[in-house]
């Protein structure tokens, strides 16, 4: 599969901001982490008053929980703060949030059965969908590995979030003024 570079988005300005949820099962490792690190990547290029983000779980063992403390220690190690707490990505998500980015192609299946009339089929992706270097297209769940697994997380999703910004810039107004 080709890397996603056209999305079909309105125009995205102060007054009517983009809206991003990253989805995985449990929301404490991989979708806070990519919150997180599209957060940072968003704040870095003067885009935090244009893009709202926010993740979920498709499941729910771990609502308000905060991230994963190993997910917490390597974001931190690289500047990036994870201060969200878990909850259950739910129906009413899926119109609300204009992009809808699953960690792996369970939970997109997850999403997708969510959406059964599929209304929203053409907001939900892979956030692998958006890796120039995209691989099996899943960020792989490091919650019962060690520290590198971890790390590896962090480095796919870093990837795939600068390529998902430069995605979403042209609908960005003005977008081009603000890097």
């Amino acid at each position: 599969m080709q890397k996603v570079t056209n999305l079909d988005l309105r125009t995205v300005t102060d007054e009517d901001p983009l809206r991003i949820c990253f989805v995985c099962l449990g929301n404490i490792c991989r979708s806070p982490t990519a919150e997180g690190v599209f957060q940072h990547i968003i704040n870095k290029n003067g885009f935090s008053s244009l893009v709202e983000v926010d993740s979920a779980g498709t499941a729910a063992y771990h609502v308000g929980e905060p991230a994963n403390s190993k997910s917490r220690m390597v974001a931190d190690q690289n500047g990036v703060a994870l201060n969200s707490k878990a909850r259950k990505f739910e129906y009413s998500d899926l119109e609300y949030f204009d992009l809808v980015i699953a960690m792996d192609k369970e939970n997109l299946r997850d999403l997708q059965r969510l959406d059964r009339k599929g209304h929203y089929r053409s907001k939900i992706f892979l956030l692998r969908d958006f890796d120039p270097v995209p691989g099996d297209r899943e960020v792989p769940d490091p919650y019962y590995g060690g520290i590198n697994g971890f790390e590896v997380v962090y480095e796919i999703v870093l990837r795939s979030c600068e390529s998902l910004l430069d995605a979403v810039r042209p609908h960005i107004k003005n977008g081009s003024d603000r890097s």
